[in-house]
């Protein structure tokens, strides 16, 4: 690993799809980071394999193990501070974090979420958009703080729902955008484009609203 490239740590808790287009940007230099780490909260997920096979180090932390939600949140934050992470992405991490966790690590998460926030907090984001027979979904990616999909949003894509779309199509439309755009906001921040300090900042310029993509 190269000593001045980014530290990232991603948190997975199912297949590892986004996980894999980060890797699969690092490896052909598109993202100047490592990935020192992945973390998952299940075990025997496919995104740890993943992970494996890119050679990179994972823990599983499992909620029963623990007394509470902050108890296992703390020994996450102090596996990441062993290994000095720059920054922390959720890739699909389905756990609340807890405000301590979130604090202890302010303006060094990112997270992305299948809907144009404020829509849309929280889970079946596209069956929400079908159901009221909206125009557009996309996804947006945010700094974290301890509200659910709270903290300020950096980045939205707008897709289009077609005459046509279920579920699983505008689902799968929806992603194939998140593996492109994620990894290149990412790399805004490991490039130091994009940071926060008490709010987001984008070329050292308070970001008053986000970079939005717009998609045929």
């Amino acid at each position: 690993m190269s000593s001045n490239k980014k530290r990232i740590a991603v948190l997975i808790s199912g297949e590892g799809q986004t996980l894999q287009a980060i890797i699969n940007a690092c490896n052909a230099g598109r993202l100047n980071a490592d990935i020192v780490t992945v973390i998952s909260n299940k075990a025997d997920v496919y995104g740890l394999q993943r992970a494996k096979n890119a050679n990179i180090p994972t823990h599983t932390f499992l909620r029963k193990s623990y007394a509470d939600n902050q108890q296992m949140d703390m020994a996450i934050a102090d596996i990441l501070e062993q290994y000095q992470v720059d920054l922390i992405v959720l890739a699909g991490y389905m756990k609340i974090l807890t405000a301590t966790f979130t604090q202890r690590f302010e303006g060094k998460i990112l997270n992305i979420h299948p809907s144009l926030l404020p829509k849309y907090p929280g889970l079946h984001t596209y069956q929400r958009a079908l159901e009221n027979h909206d125009s557009e979904h996309g996804f947006s990616i945010h700094f974290v703080n301890e509200e659910m999909d709270g903290g300020q949003i950096v980045f939205q894509c707008k897709v289009p729902i077609l005459a046509t779309d279920d579920e699983d199509s505008l689902c799968n439309r929806v992603k194939q955008y998140e593996q492109r755009y994620y990894p290149q906001v990412i790399g805004w921040f490991v490039e130091g484009r994009l940071s926060y300090r008490t709010e987001a900042y984008f070329d050292d310029k308070p970001l008053t609203s986000p970079i939005v993509e717009y998609q045929e």
